[in-house]
């Protein structure tokens, strides 16, 4: 019967673990998507969100991926790939999930083309430039953000490129993936294309 008992708690124990497929291998880490499907999201827009490989994949359409769940301080790790003139960002604190924008998110930009760069990869659009700005495009990047109260850092391959900037209009909410709109062509069309992939996102509540 002592036998049986501790069969039965291990195959309990290992069935626990598989139904827990966000946790991650590093204390205190959640991964936001199994590499498997977007159930943890919402999308919104028409951007193409795909899996392909392990990987959350779009490369057209003007969209967003967003969490459904609500995020205040927090520390976020995500490795990404975008060409070079793909439009694309983490936003966070996002407290209109159907409204992402700067207005309503904090816009951790990834966009190496932006018409004014000092906006561009690595800033938080509209509350912390970067000078020089930093490219992402044709290689995989990681990002480290940390928003902590009113406190925001964000470091690109090992670079800060935003040091403790200050801002308190927005306290917490969802976090969102973007595939976005590009640079605007010579007749005024903007770009919806552009090859956007993140193979890991994961956030460690502070």
């Amino acid at each position: 019967m002592k036998r049986r008992a501790a069969i039965a708690s291990l195959v309990l124990g290992i069935s626990a673990l598989a139904y827990s497929p966000q946790a991650s291998s590093e204390a205190g880490w959640v991964s936001l998507f199994d590499g498997k499907s977007l159930d943890g999201f919402s999308k919104v827009g028409d951007a193409n969100w795909r899996i392909e490989d392990g990987m959350i994949v779009a490369d057209k359409g003007n969209g967003f991926l967003v969490t459904k769940s609500d995020y205040k301080d927090y520390e976020i790790k995500a490795e990404f790939w975008v060409e070079a003139d793909s439009n694309s960002g983490i936003f966070i604190r996002c407290t209109e999930p159907e409204k992402i924008g700067a207005d309503t998110c904090y816009e951790v930009n990834i966009w190496d083309t932006r018409p004014d760069p000092s906006y561009g990869t690595g800033a938080i659009v509209n509350v912390a430039k970067v000078n020089p700005m930093p490219h992402a495009g044709g290689k995989w990047n990681t990002f480290e953000i940390t928003a902590k109260g009113s406190s925001f850092t964000v470091v690109l391959n090992g670079q800060k490129t935003v040091d403790g900037a200050q801002d308190s209009k927005l306290a917490n909410g969802k976090v969102a993936l973007q595939h976005g709109l590009g640079s605007k062509d010579a007749a005024g069309v903007a770009n919806d294309k552009g090859v956007v992939k993140f193979r890991k996102v994961e956030i460690k509540p502070l």
